[in-house]
């Protein structure tokens, strides 16, 4: 990502934190003695992809304060009293249903503690708990833990202690950093000031500060390096290496070891500088070789993640912890292309349009779709679902002039429905008419990207047995 839109859509990138062009004349081959060298950085690319892209958002986020994005200071809980709107771009395909709630945690000298108060059992929240390595490895809220007041610990990798009393569950986190992101859904636009006390009620603190007692001594501070687009293509491996300190290779990170002594060869090492400055022609050859074929990779695993139905990509796997991966570097990056931060499938399902229903590419400059779910066959969520418009280009939301972005079912009331109980959805970019416009998801001119989401889906979404309506072209 990016403050504004310049990091996060190298993700989407053309060369995607890629190294600087002209470090090798167009059309050189590459020397026979660099193939593993090539395939090394190719690799080490793909894996440290997501945790590159993940330090931009927690640089623009919690530590650059003249970012426009900027949230609040690290082990310091922050409310967005509002939902996503075109004007938010540092996160490619945001959730406009949910107002979110932050906090980075700074895992080091203690473990960190985060409060949620009552919630009324029809309202949906979630905690998502997302290490460096952009591994979901723990979850609070409606669906884990349920909608009662309660308190968790998150601990870092050398945390050696009991669960303190007061502590409903300890989840440990591989990084020294992580990140707490707290969804709490929004009924209506007039429910806002019910979302904000609730959001009031979170509470986010050091574990000294929970139990009342004097603080262990503070962690060294930390030199930020700056991130930006233009930074990250001219030394992509430096930012790695900066994150990789975090994330020491003990505990579940011990497999890694391996991985990482390989990508110790090209100078991918833990805490330690690397420029392409000092690098040799061929070296850099290879380097430049190997980001450009492990983007493509990674563009290529999105296009095939999960299988089409109707013209949707529904993927059960694409987000999830280390065991989920299993490995499957490429899985994770192609995840956090798609978008970073996506869910669990069994805490929100991501049904992602790809083709309509004559499999071409939908695009609204000239076209009108309708999206029609037949009688009873909503969208099968335990909690809620919504239809989300994005320009195809960007990712990003689409500013129109009735300010609507998305189509949910806490809507249902005043969506109009068909005689025989269906319900059909207005996909266009001009009112198709004062009769219809209660169904009207408005879309840019041009290629459109919408997502479908399931909050907490059933069974039959997550088994395949419900199978998401195609999207028509109308004449």
């Amino acid at each position: 990502m990016r403050s504004s839109r310049a990091i996060a859509l190298a993700c989407l990138g053309s060369l995607a934190f890629g190294v600087a062009k002209d470090s090798v004349a167009q059309g050189q081959a590459s020397p026979p003695e660099a193939t593993e060298w090539t395939k090394t950085a190719e690799d080490a690319f793909v894996y440290g992809f997501p945790m590159v892209m993940n330090y931009a958002v927690f640089y623009s986020y919690f530590v650059d304060e003249a970012s426009p994005e900027y949230k609040a200071p690290i082990n310091q809980l922050y409310n967005t009293a509002r939902v996503y709107t075109p004007k938010d771009t540092a996160v490619v395909t945001p959730n406009s249903d949910t107002p979110y709630s932050f906090v980075a945690m700074d895992l080091r000298a203690e473990p960190f503690v985060i409060c949620n108060p009552e919630i009324e059992k029809s309202r949906y929240f979630s905690v998502q708990l997302v290490d460096m390595y952009t591994f979901n490895y723990g979850y609070t809220g409606s669906r884990a833990t349920g909608n009662g007041a309660a308190c968790h610990m998150v601990a870092g990798p050398g945390w050696k202690g009991e669960k303190p009393e007061g502590i409903a569950k300890v989840f440990r986190s591989e990084t020294d950093f992580s990140l707490a992101i707290i969804r709490t859904q929004l009924f209506a636009p007039t429910d806002i000031e019910n979302v904000k006390k609730i959001q009031a009620g979170y509470r986010g603190e050091t574990l000294s500060q929970f139990l009342k007692k004097p603080a262990p001594p503070a962690a060294p501070a930390i030199e930020w390096p700056k991130i930006d687009k233009k930074l990250a293509d001219a030394d992509p491996y430096a930012y790695l290496n900066f994150v990789l300190q975090f994330a020491p290779p003990t505990g579940p990170a011990a497999v890694e070891a391996p991985l990482r002594a390989r990508f110790a060869k090209i100078g991918v090492e833990a805490g330690k500088p690397f420029s392409v400055e000092k690098l040799t022609p061929e070296q850099k050859a290879g380097l430049e070789m190997g980001v450009k074929s492990g983007v493509e990779k990674i563009k290529q695993k999105v296009e095939a993640l999960g299988k089409e139905e109707n013209g949707w990509r529904v993927a059960t796997k694409g987000f999830g912890d280390r065991q989920m991966y299993a490995g499957d570097w490429t899985l994770r990056a192609a995840a956090a292309m798609a978008g970073i931060y996506g869910n669990d499938a069994v805490e929100a399902l991501y049904p992602m349009l790809v083709a309509d229903s004559d499999g071409k590419q939908p695009d609204c400059s000239t076209n009108r779709y309708t999206l029609t779910f037949p009688a009873g066959q909503l969208p099968p969520a335990n909690a809620f679902w919504s239809v989300t418009m994005y320009d195809g280009k960007t990712q990003l939301l689409v500013a129109n002039p009735i300010d609507r972005y998305l189509i949910n079912s806490p809507m249902l009331p005043s969506l109009k429905q068909n005689p025989d109980g269906s319900l059909t959805l207005y996909l266009q970019k001009d009112s198709p008419g004062a009769d219809k416009e209660a169904n009207w998801l408005p879309a840019p001119a041009g290629p459109i990207y919408v997502v479908l989401r399931l909050y907490w889906p059933k069974s039959q979404a997550l088994d395949g047995t419900w199978r998401p309506a195609p999207l028509v072209r109308l004449e």
